[in-house]
């Protein structure tokens, strides 16, 4: 039961950013940033991703291997994307993001390609 709770949140959030996507002037909604870039909102719906399924593999959902596919997907991401730069200069991470994810990302993922 919990983790159908937890999957049609998730789902909400994907539709929510997918608005967000398609019209990025609509970040301003819950944040006011300068940014009118389909960049930023993408990486907003990718990085709510990577959390949910950082947050699966903390809840023993994902198998080894599922976990090994995603966590090399992340890194390519942080190492050949703009993703890491999002992160780390357009995003205020606290306001959006719980500290375990945070931690996993600056520790795990950026690191790696510093």
């Amino acid at each position: 039961m919990k983790l159908r709770f937890l999957n049609d949140l998730a789902q909400r959030m994907h539709a929510l950013h997918e608005i967000l996507v398609e019209r990025p002037e609509l970040i301003k909604v819950v944040e006011k940033v300068n940014v009118n870039s389909p960049e930023v909102a993408y990486a907003y719906d990718i990085l709510f991703t990577f959390s949910h399924v950082f947050h699966m593999r903390q809840r023993k959902v994902l198998s080894d291997n599922e976990w090994t596919g995603w966590l090399r997907w992340m890194k390519s991401s942080f190492q050949h994307g703009e993703i890491m730069q999002i992160w780390q200069n357009t995003i205020e991470m606290e306001k959006w993001f719980d500290p375990d994810f945070q931690e996993f990302v600056d520790t795990q993922l950026v690191p790696a390609t510093e």
